[in-house]
């Protein structure tokens, strides 16, 4: 019988490490990667696609009807046309709405399509990758409200699928990952004073660390990079 693969999205540099990590471990099941560019790390099985194409992420569901387990590593904080907010005077609608897109509502119908197909007679995992920013209890500094905004939109839609898969996967858990201050692009222009930074090889394998020692009672909460959890 074959082994229903493990389903990352996003080939960046988090995503492709904790893929090269899977794919590692041994025993672990067939590695499939989905990225709307080519890039998946080697001997991984590549699904070119844009997760915002619901006809291509509905075939793909469709091409996939088991899968072992489930991780999003997609996200946006800063392009050419827009940055982090420093103020309320640089508010953008249409880069609020774009940011909120990316990293809410693309993960969310991802979830849709594919917690479905995670085993429901054994223990199974689907996370995605947050923030601490995203937590409303610990911003002390402001700034940035649309990725804190949309991060903490996705740790409410990761708490609320949670309580709904319980129902029917009831040895399933449903984490949010927050993977630390990490050596990528996105961050380059913002981890300065960060007291660390990890390199993504590092990150994914504490990510790796979190999501096996989770259980189905932490399912729905934002977990940090050593496991702990970060308050709403």
């Amino acid at each position: 019988m074959t082994t229903a693969p493990l389903l990352i999205f996003g080939a960046g540099a988090i995503g492709s490490a904790m893929a090269e990590a899977a794919q590692a471990a041994p025993g672990g099941p067939p590695v499939h990667v989905v990225s709307r560019r080519p890039g998946a790390p080697e001997g991984t099985t590549a699904h070119i696609l844009d997760a915002g194409d619901a006809t291509a992420l509905e075939g793909l569901a469709g091409a996939l009807p088991a899968i072992s387990g489930l991780l999003i590593t997609t996200g946006t904080l800063h392009t050419e046309r827009y940055a982090p907010e420093k103020s309320l005077k640089a508010l953008d609608p249409e880069a609020m709405a774009e940011v909120y897109r990316v990293n809410t509502i693309l993960p969310a119908l991802i979830f849709r399509h594919f917690l479905p197909r995670l085993p429901r007679d054994r223990p199974a995992f689907a996370a995605a990758l947050s923030a601490r920013v995203g937590s409303i209890s610990d911003n002390a500094l402001g700034g940035w409200v649309s990725y804190r905004a949309s991060k903490a939109a996705l740790n409410q839609v990761i708490r609320t699928f949670s309580i709904e898969l319980a129902r029917t996967h009831p040895e399933a858990r449903l984490l949010g990952l927050h993977p630390g201050t990490v050596a990528t692009p996105l961050s380059k222009p913002y981890r300065g004073n960060a007291p660390r930074v990890f390199t993504p090889a590092e990150s994914a394998a504490l990510l790796w660390r979190t999501i096996e020692a989770s259980t189905p009672e932490d399912s729905g909460k934002l977990l940090a990079w050593d496991g702990q959890e970060i308050a709403p």
